[in-house]
């Protein structure tokens, strides 16, 4: 389970079998989507599989989760969605019902995230070898002219943004799992971030890395950025954009929100000169009204993340060795 978590041990998978056995540039990347040029044009091309148990939750479900991970995939490389792929896997025995409810959700969340599920795919497993329903999106989308955007381009002195409050889809789904109350209700954050990157792109097309930290939390995804750029990452713990409820599941239950998976979120790399701009086009859209500056990157421990305390020190954010909360999407 662990090496399914997006941790240190996904990470050592990917690293170490899968990419030997593909071996090529495009996928040597390892960003959120591979970026191709075919024909003049570049693409952006993701694929991902979704097995979230429950497969409804507070804010969501697998449907619309399936939908908004690969469009929001797509959109940290700076692409549009345009079409996508989706392939249902479903257990012998499954509801009629149920199945109908997760394509119901995939086409209202394809409309309002503009894109067109262009073709699909059925399988059927026999009762107990599958759970339910497991879904498989891929996408591509055109990247435009003069946006080049990828964890290695991460540069000492970029400002690190994160687009709103982090950790909320992890306790809501953890919420409904372990049938646990916080006193207010957590709702997952699933939302598609393709409009809010293309704003922020219009304040300037030099975005230097984007990505969603969904499984691992934004510490898995600024370990991967710092690791790819052999730059080091420095937070401000105070600055985080943790929510009340979130902060008290966290500590009701020995969690840090920094490893707390998030499916609406998107953490930015900016160049100091556009950082106040860019920020102010997040807290324009709806998705990126609770954006904050979290931290800067930095020359100093290269690949490593550091958090300043409120106490004044400092302290290590590890990538996580799995995932703290399995089936998370």
């Amino acid at each position: 389970m662990g090496h399914g978590g997006g941790g240190a041990l996904s990470a050592e998978l990917v690293r170490h079998l899968f990419a030997p056995a593909y071996g090529n540039e495009t996928l040597a990347q390892l960003g959120d989507s591979a970026r191709l040029e075919l024909g003049g044009a570049r693409l952006a091309f993701s694929t991902d599989s979704y097995v979230v148990r429950p497969l409804f939750f507070p804010g969501g479900d697998i449907g619309d989760l399936a939908v908004n991970g690969t469009v929001n995939d797509l959109a940290m490389s700076g692409a549009r969605p345009a079409q996508l792929s989706c392939a249902f896997i479903l257990e012998e025995g499954v509801e009629l019902s149920v199945v109908g409810a997760v394509a119901r959700s995939i086409g209202a969340a394809a409309m309002a995230a503009g894109v067109a599920v262009a073709t699909g795919d059925t399988k059927v497993v026999e009762a107990g070898h599958g759970d339910g329903v497991y879904v498989n999106t891929s996408g591509i989308g055109l990247i435009p002219e003069g946006v080049d955007i990828g964890p290695r381009r991460a540069t000492p002195g970029d400002v690190v943004i994160v687009s709103g409050p982090i950790g909320m889809h992890g306790i809501a789904i953890m919420s409904v799992r372990e049938g646990l109350e916080f006193g207010a209700e957590v709702v997952s954050d699933t939302a598609p971030l393709g409009d809010l990157v293309a704003a922020m792109l219009a304040v300037t097309p030099d975005l230097h890395v984007l990505r969603d930290p969904t499984r691992g939390g934004l510490a898995a995804a600024l370990n991967e950025i710092a690791a790819a750029s052999g730059t080091g990452v420095a937070l401000t713990e105070r600055a985080l954009p943790v929510p009340e409820a979130v902060a008290a599941a966290c500590g009701f239950l020995g969690l840090d929100p920094l490893y707390v998976a998030n499916e609406g979120r998107l953490v930015a790399f900016v160049p100091p000169a556009h950082a106040d701009a860019v920020l102010a086009a997040m807290r324009a859209h709806p998705q990126g009204a609770g954006a904050a500056i979290i931290g800067e990157c930095v020359a100093e421990h290269p690949g490593m993340v550091v958090a300043r305390t409120g106490l004044g020190g400092t302290r290590v954010v590890d990538l996580p060795l799995g995932e703290q909360l399995p089936r998370i999407c």
